[in-house]
């Protein structure tokens, strides 16, 4: 792959010296969708968490290999992790707000980034929140609480708090999940918005949602890779016997 925005190399990771991945290679591309599939345990969050090194913050954890974003290795001795973290966002499976306000949930990323001019800070709320496609429900309620909104709502509010951060990568864990339909395909339709102006890494069970949203897609079994590739093609025709059966159903 030419000039990936992420590379990750012979990457292994451990959590208590018990195994979650195995020397995996990886490229994958800027400005597109990449979901990460394969059943419970297989690997998927781990390899998730890698790209913002939120694996630290799990007990036990030790890694050997590299991981790499436009051709700087994260895990350095020099890297600022904050810094990090606000190239690398991430939404949960669960809605994480603050108890705050709509307003102050959103802004969080930028006077944390030191931005005190609150007309500045109003212009971003109003950016995030419009590319979170939530703007239009939220704009006469802003110093509400967020843990008001509909799940659905929350889920928009999270995305739009991790773009204000002005991301480069957005790292997503099943975020659909516990959401109805009407919410899910939201969000399916937000993220393929979202793609023309970041990389977006997507975690899912969900073999359809993969299908409407990706385009790419990586298969992980027992935390090895066993296939990478144009989700149309692995949708159609896997190389691998064992991507088949799982993307069929008939084991996961």
């Amino acid at each position: 792959m030419k000039n990936p925005k992420i590379q990750i190399n012979n990457l292994s990771v451990f959590f208590n010296y018990v195994q979650a991945l195995n020397r995996i290679t990886l490229d994958l591309p800027e400005n597109r969708v990449t979901v990460l599939i394969g059943p419970s345990g297989c690997g998927k969050t781990s390899l998730l968490r890698t790209l913002n090194r939120m694996n630290e913050l799990i007990q036990g954890f030790l890694y050997k290999g590299e991981v790499f974003i436009d051709g700087i290795n994260i895990y350095d001795k020099s890297i600022d992790l904050v810094k990090l973290r606000n190239t690398v966002g991430m939404v949960f499976q669960k809605s994480n707000l603050f108890p705050k306000t709509i307003f102050d949930n959103v802004a969080f990323a930028p006077r944390l980034q030191g931005i005190k001019d609150e007309k500045k800070i109003n212009e971003i709320v109003e950016t995030v929140c419009t590319k979170a496609a939530i703007w239009n429900e939220i704009k006469d309620k802003l110093q509400t609480e967020a843990l008001n909104l509909s799940a659905g709502q929350q889920q928009r509010l999270c995305i739009a708090r991790a773009l204000a951060a002005e991301p480069k990568i957005l790292l997503m864990d099943e975020p659909a999940t516990a959401l109805d339909p009407i919410s899910t395909a939201k969000i399916e339709e937000l993220i393929l918005e979202l793609k023309s102006n970041y990389t977006i890494v997507f975690v899912t069970h969900n073999m359809q949602q993969a299908a409407r949203i990706s385009d790419y897609t990586t298969f992980l079994y027992m935390g090895q890779l066993i296939e990478f590739g144009k989700t149309t093609k692995m949708f159609t025709n896997p190389v691998n016997k064992q991507t088949e059966d799982y993307i069929t159903g008939r084991f996961g």
